[in-house]
């Protein structure tokens, strides 16, 4: 069992969880350690756990009795998680690191997964190379603004042209950031970058205090992540493993001004998970949890009501080999 270090704070339980190549994790628990079903929560690339603080706050005090406990985390080489090695910059990685943190903090009882982008694809990247494990384990799916299909869908809201030089650049220049370590981003840089920032992530409305909890975020991430993790984004296609997952509670939600995950993704998502909830909100843009968190909230209680209301259809307290 990875080593975790636990802090108890006002809102909480903060861990700190090693990874088995030494890379250490920021978990924050909320909720009944003996609740029925365990909600863990995955953020995009550049951000961080407090990317979800609505969803936290909203299942505190939605009406599941207690049933709930809500974990989220911040990636390796996110947030105050620590740096890790290039080589380990590849969602391959993030799926083993899932594993590990499922094993260390919700070691039994049914996990609901919620991923946002790069937390998405992490999830499916967990069932590729998990399935035994993601099988005993997960009961119900939440897919906020990700992808199956690395870059495919993404045109930037822009003619198929100028989406292609700017992918081009993007990469060359993640392939530079990649090589600056555990830098990070000064912060006079990103906050002249901030309506660049705000037209590439939000839509039509962006309340001030989100962009600052975004800007922040990045100014949190290491440039090896965020230059690292980008060919193993682009690269990725997982709608196969989606197809061989067994029925489950599901939703998937996208904006229609998503300029990163278009509606098409979602569309493809809810098209292989037939048990999928589609909703696609009009005006919103890539950072629904924040854009739109009325909707992302019903969603994930109504997976987790549902996942609460069915009994076990195969033994979810065992931990996985």
């Amino acid at each position: 069992m990875p080593e975790r270090f636990e802090v108890t704070e006002p809102d909480g339980v903060r861990l700190e969880v090693a990874m088995p190549d030494g890379v250490r994790l920021n978990v924050g628990v909320t909720g009944p350690a003996d609740a029925q079903v365990t909600a863990v929560l995955l953020h995009g690339w550049t951000l961080d756990g407090r990317a979800w603080h609505r969803q936290v706050e909203a299942l505190g005090a939605a009406s599941l009795g207690g049933a709930v406990r809500v974990v989220t985390y911040d990636a390796r080489g996110h947030g105050r998680s620590s740096c890790m090695a290039l080589p380990t910059a590849t969602l391959a990685q993030l799926g083993d690191d899932l594993a590990t943190v499922i094993d260390t903090v919700a070691p039994t009882g049914p996990v609901v997964l919620v991923g946002h982008s790069m937390g998405g694809m992490t999830i499916m990247e967990y069932a590729h190379r998990h399935p035994e494990h993601f099988a005993a384990r997960t009961a119900g799916l939440v897919f906020v603004s990700t992808t199956a299909e690395g870059h495919t869908h993404t045109v930037y809201g822009l003619s198929p042209r100028i989406a292609r030089l700017i992918r081009l650049a993007e990469t060359t220049g993640a392939g530079v950031l990649a090589r600056c370590g555990s830098w990070r981003a000064p912060r006079a840089l990103l906050n002249a970058l901030r309506p660049s920032i705000r037209w590439m992530l939000f839509g039509d409305r962006c309340e001030p205090s989100d962009l600052r909890l975004v800007t922040s975020a990045v100014a949190r991430a290491s440039l090896r992540s965020i230059g690292g993790f980008r060919a193993s984004i682009g690269a990725q296609h997982r709608l196969e493993t989606l197809a061989a997952l067994a029925p489950l509670p599901a939703a998937a939600l996208v904006g229609d001004r998503d300029r990163l995950t278009p509606p098409p993704c979602a569309e493809s998502i809810a098209a292989t998970l037939p048990a999928t909830e589609l909703t696609i909100c009009p005006g919103a843009g890539h950072m629904l949890m924040m854009e739109r968190p009325d909707e992302v909230n019903a969603a994930l209680t109504g997976v987790l009501r549902r996942v609460l209301a069915e009994p076990p259809s195969r033994s979810l307290d065992a931990t996985p080999a």
